[in-house]
């Protein structure tokens, strides 16, 4: 089939993923080896099935042994019936087509399935992080990452607030890594803040994340894809370079300029984020486009939840903007920094002086958690019944956005500025 132009976007058919996917042994000799494919839960857009099946398609005949693992990072663990309708498939199918293939799902907070596989030190972390970080940071690593001759990482290039754009290594780290290294990096991402480093190719952090997989022996091959919607509409393979190439793509299809601010945005969250830490994303991908002062609601009735892996904590510490922890960590120091950097992501930039806090941006929960909790964890609250998203919908010209599915379409003014950060920060 020929592909098909839309939205600037030239959509992939699945005849046409089927034949890339048979195109990835031609990059590296797979023959005779044990492969573990990363790829990635059910929070990411795409067509992980038919991808799946393609890999399967491809390696099984030539490879020793083919076994997947759901590179989660912090997310919980997926019901088996979750897993089978991520890929498309049955539990038949995994008794038959797939008797060869094993499926795992990484587990981040059990420490006997880590492995330690070097150290980041305290001059090294400070020279990529331009001295926000000072201290020998350990990185570890699921461990059966090690007990096979070939890692294939195979996931979707988005935007990203940690990283500045998604996919590649970031299979490994944080899907598939400890604790100590994925807090760090994180936190200092958060440090960086959210408008600078979403959309940013090269970022410090993903120089870490560089440096920590350079401790990785095994060899390692990049599917990196490229979804604007539903549609596949970029698949690059190799090392780095097809990284490079996903992400250069992605910021020219899940980029959109807007000539102007908003004083209102309803950010409308898609179901496969179930709770705040993954319906933030609504937040992330709009913060520069909320005018100073405006507000921006996280509309998502079906979200119940805060965190189902992070909830306690959240709970206890709130949501705040960076300053509110970065000039008091001696109050959080158990306060694991991914989850300080989730609350201040959330929360947006802003300033703390003096004990007062003061968010450049409201934000706003219409979800399916109530006022008191809404409120105790320092955000706003509206009942989700009392808004009607049409009422909303083809007001840009007042001030007023509406963006359905939000949270992977980073939004961006049209003349390059993000909020004047440096002016609300002085340098920590």
């Amino acid at each position: 089939m020929d592909p098909e132009k839309k939205n600037d976007c030239t959509i992939i058919s699945e005849d046409n993923i089927e034949q890339l996917c048979k195109d990835i042994p031609k990059r590296r000799n797979f023959t005779g080896k044990r492969v573990l494919a990363l790829i990635p839960d059910s929070t990411r857009s795409g067509p992980t099935g038919t991808i799946f099946a393609g890999i399967c398609s491809a390696l099984l005949p030539i490879v020793k042994e083919l076994d997947f693992m759901i590179a989660l990072g912090t997310h919980p663990i997926m019901p088996e019936e979750k897993v089978n309708s991520m890929l498309n498939i049955t539990e038949e199918d995994r008794k038959t087509r797939f008797s060869k293939v094993r499926i795992f799902q990484h587990e981040w907070d059990k420490e006997d399935a880590l492995t330690h596989i070097g150290t980041i030190t305290d001059k090294e972390i400070s020279a990529i992080s331009g001295g926000l970080l000072h201290e020998n940071i350990r990185v570890t690593l699921n461990k059966k990452a090690l007990e096979y001759d070939e890692l294939l990482l195979v996931g979707p290039v988005f935007p990203h607030e940690v990283v500045g754009y998604s996919g590649g290594y970031k299979y490994l780290f944080p899907g598939i890594s400890g604790p100590e290294f994925l807090h760090k990096f994180h936190w200092l991402g958060a440090l960086i803040t959210n408008p600078k480093i979403n959309g940013t190719k090269n970022t410090p952090v993903r120089d870490t994340i560089n440096k920590a997989v350079s401790f990785l022996s095994t060899p390692t091959t990049l599917v990196c894809y490229v979804v604007q919607g539903k549609n596949l509409c970029g698949f690059f393979t190799g090392g780095i370079e097809a990284w490079s190439s996903a992400a250069d793509l992605s910021s020219q299809v899940n980029v959109k300029y807007v000539p102007r601010p908003f004083s209102t945005v309803l950010s409308m969250a898609p179901k496969m984020y179930d709770d705040i830490w993954t319906a933030g994303k609504c937040m992330y991908k709009l913060e520069p486009v909320v005018a100073d002062n405006g507000t921006l609601i996280i509309y998502a009735p079906h979200v119940t939840e805060v965190s189902y892996t992070h909830g306690k904590a959240l709970e206890k510490i709130g949501y705040h903007t960076r300053d509110y922890f970065a000039k008091q960590l001696d109050k959080f120091p158990d306060v694991p920094g991914g989850t300080m950097a989730h609350s201040t992501h959330v929360k947006g930039i802003g300033t703390f002086h003096q004990g007062i806090e003061t968010p450049r941006v409201n934000v706003i929960l219409a979800t399916g958690i109530s006022e008191e909790r809404c409120r105790n964890i320092n955000l706003g609250y509206m009942d989700w019944k009392s808004i009607k998203p049409e009422e909303y919908e083809g007001r840009e010209e007042e001030g007023i956005l509406c963006v359905h599915n939000a949270g992977e379409v980073l939004y961006r003014l049209s003349d390059g500025t993000v909020p004047d950060i440096d002016k609300l920060y002085k340098k920590l």
